[in-house]
C-alpha cells in the first residue's frame, strides 16, 4: 500500500475527527466572549467572583479551545493534503481557508482578551463583546455554505 492509498483508507477517520473538533472547538469560540459579557458586567458588582471568572475562561481555552483548534486543524491539514480531495480550482477551497485564519485570529484575539481579564487589564465592554460574539457566527456560515455548495 503507496501513501496516497493510506491516505484515501484514513480519510473518513480524520474527516470525523476534523468535525468532532471543530464542534468543540467553535463551542469554545460562541461561548467565551459570553463568558467575557458576564465577567464584565457582574464583576463590577461582585468584587469576589472575578477569579471565578478567570479561571473557568482559562480552563475553556487550555483545555477545550486549544486542544480543538490544534485537532481541527491538523486533521483538516490532513485532508487538504490528501491528494484528488480539493479542487484548488474552485474558488471554495479559498473562502474555508480564508475563514479558517480569520476564526484563528479570533481565537488568538480571545486569549489577548482572556489575558487582559487576568490582569485586571479589559478595556471592553459587554457590549463589545456580543458584537464580537457575532464573528464566529459569520464565520461558520461562510465555511459551511462553501464546503457545501463547492462554488
Amino acid at each position: 500500500m503507496d501513501l496516497t492509498d493510506l491516505m484515501f483508507t484514513l480519510y473518513p477517520y480524520a474527516k470525523s475527527l476534523h468535525i468532532m473538533a471543530v464542534l468543540s472547538w467553535m463551542a469554545g469560540l460562541f461561548y467565551l466572549p459570553r463568558l467575557f459579557v458576564y465577567h464584565v458586567e457582574q464583576a463590577q458588582k461582585y468584587e469576589q467572583i472575578q477569579p471565578i471568572f478567570v479561571t473557568m475562561e482559562q480552563k475553556l481555552l487550555k483545555l477545550i479551545m486549544r486542544p480543538a483548534s490544534i485537532v481541527a486543524w491538523a486533521a483538516g491539514l490532513f485532508m487538504v493534503f490528501t491528494p484528488g480531495i480539493v479542487d484548488w480550482s474552485y474558488v471554495w477551497p479559498w473562502t474555508k481557508g480564508a475563514s479558517v485564519l480569520a476564526m484563528t485570529w479570533f481565537h488568538h484575539w480571545l486569549i489577548r482578551r482572556q489575558a487582559a481579564f487576568a490582569t485586571g487589564e479589559n478595556k471592553l465592554t459587554g457590549r463589545q463583546y456580543r458584537l464580537m460574539n457575532e464573528v464566529p457566527t459569520l464565520l461558520m456560515v461562510i465555511i459551511v455554505v462553501s464546503v457545501v455548495f463547492k462554488f
